[in-house]
């Protein structure tokens, strides 16, 4: 390793990290999976709210902890202090997540404002802390029209931008006014059983991830940094 370290010169070998096996195998919690679910319509009648409640039957029948934000009265993005009590509920739920459920309406070819704002009020950094980052996320979009899948593209930006585990399936439901019966239950279908699929495969990417994600997220151009910004307190030429 050494002789090939010799020819990076340009790395600096101090906050240079070989892969852990050991390290993605940590003990497993035994509490159950807790996930947080976010939906983008205010509507009486709101099919993306009436997905996201089925989702979260589901990944309570697979053993989750489920608790599903409503977005309603949350300000826009700086037209209120982020000391409003909706913000704080919001980020308080994504600090006690493990893993989240985005699902949107799509419309005009994107994801609403209402589920752009409540990602937006999200911080990347809290403090030390990035609310978001190694938690697993999966994406579901509804439609009024034929399947698109606009909304669940824009939301995988997102979570990578936000460094989240996003999963590779995801769900999109269209003509969604159509796959809800009156008492407001997704009925029987090709597109439940994805949603299945999707639940399913988030639950696994959650029991797999959880308890490394501080270690996937670690990176060497921030732990070189941190040391750098920590010379800079320190030394004492600098005083």
């Amino acid at each position: 390793m050494s002789d090939v370290l010799s020819t990076l010169p340009q790395l600096e070998v101090a906050h240079f990290r070989l892969a852990d096996a050991a390290a993605l195998r940590p003990t497993p919690s035994t509490h159950a999976p807790r996930i947080a679910l976010l939906y983008g319509s205010l509507r009486p009648r709101s099919f993306s709210r009436l997905l996201t409640e089925e989702a979260a039957r589901l990944l309570q029948a697979m053993g989750a902890e489920t608790r599903i934000f409503n977005p309603s009265g949350l300000p826009l993005p700086d037209d209120a202090p982020d000391t409003h009590p909706k913000v704080q509920e919001l980020r308080a739920l994504t600090q006690w997540s493990e893993g989240m459920v985005w699902t949107s309406p799509e419309r005009h070819g994107a994801m609403t404002g209402i589920m752009k704002a409540q990602i937006d009020w999200i911080p990347l950094n809290s403090g030390a802390v990035r609310p978001t980052q190694g938690k697993t996320l999966a994406v579901m979009q509804v439609s009024g029209g034929s399947q698109s899948f606009n909304a669940v593209n824009q939301m995988r930006v997102l979570g990578r931008w936000m460094r989240m585990v996003t999963i590779p399936n995801q769900s999109s439901v269209a003509k969604a006014f159509m796959e809800f019966g009156d008492d407001d239950r997704m009925k029987p279908s090709s597109y439940f059983d994805r949603v299945v699929d999707v639940m399913e495969e988030l639950m696994k990417f959650t029991l797999l991830t959880r308890d490394a994600s501080d270690y996937l997220v670690d990176r060497y151009s921030e732990r070189k940094e941190s040391a750098e910004q920590l010379m800079k307190r320190v030394n004492q030429r600098s005083l």
